[in-house]
């Protein structure tokens, strides 16, 4: 596969991975805007490597405080401030690994891929994360994250599963709705992609196994490395505006990417 190609696809996931402007919407643009093929399962994994490693790195005190509670939460017992975020997070994960996995097994997920789908979700969770954003009380902060909390923001995370949504748009117009200060917000969501990132990976490297697809291990470095610099270059760009703005930039975005692809499904 051509390097520029892998470029395009590495730098796209990971900018459009954590912003709140939905990746798949950007993925359904690029072969239509530059005639390129799919990428194939293989680029894929790379890419959520890529990003799983960039959000990792970001939050490396946060993610090694939830895994330092796990063994403790085998045992069952919640006993400390890394217990209870493995928790949180176990909480928020669940709905839509279950969630997912019914779309697989009864073959819908194919049924909500089409432009004009994509097209209107971005717009409308667009919408919904501007009045979530713009009315929604910035009193509460991550370090007080509930395990109530947790779920809501995990139900709404099974919405993520409709192309176009953006899993971190609606986990961040979720917290916002709940009280979370912006900055706050977007941390716990960079917190809840970590195991579905890790999860989606998993599954498509099972695939990309049982399909015997090991011939592209340079292409997949590539996209590793790309995509881990593009997100971690994202995730920096959005920590640091949120200290100064809203996230009406990206919003108004959201509407312009969804207004083309709408034109793309209709025109």
């Amino acid at each position: 596969m051509p390097v520029f190609h892998l470029l395009l696809v590495a730098i796209i996931q990971g900018l459009t991975e954590f912003l709140p402007v939905s990746s798949s919407g950007h993925l359904i643009l690029l072969p239509s805007l530059t005639g390129l093929a799919d990428q194939g399962l293989a680029v894929d994994v790379a890419a959520h490597l890529g990003t799983l490693g960039a959000v990792i790195a970001m939050f490396r005190k946060d993610v090694g405080l939830a895994l330092s509670g796990v063994p403790a939460l085998l045992r069952g017992r919640v006993d400390s401030q890394g217990a209870w975020l493995a928790l949180c997070l176990a909480t928020a994960t669940v709905p839509v690994l279950v969630a997912g996995c019914v779309l697989a097994l009864t073959g819908l997920s194919e049924l909500v891929r089409s432009v004009a789908l994509i097209g209107w979700a971005t717009i409308i969770f667009g919408l919904l994360l501007y009045f979530s954003d713009q009315r929604g009380a910035t009193t509460r902060t991550a370090d007080r994250w509930s395990l109530r909390d947790a779920l809501g923001m995990g139900l709404a995370q099974m919405l993520a599963l409709i192309p176009g949504t953006s899993r971190s748009g609606i986990t961040i117009t979720a917290a916002r709705q709940l009280g979370y200060a912006r900055e706050d917000a977007a941390r716990l969501s960079m917190l809840m992609s970590v195991p579905v990132i890790a999860a989606s990976g998993l599954l498509l490297g099972f695939q990309v196994a049982m399909a015997g697809d090991f011939g592209a291990a340079r292409d997949m470095a590539l996209v590793a490395l790309f995509s881990f610099f593009a997100a971690l270059a994202a995730l920096k760009l959005m920590f640091r505006l949120l200290q100064s703005v809203s996230f009406t930039p990206y919003v108004i975005y959201r509407l312009f990417l969804g207004s083309v692809l709408l034109w793309l499904a209709y025109g």
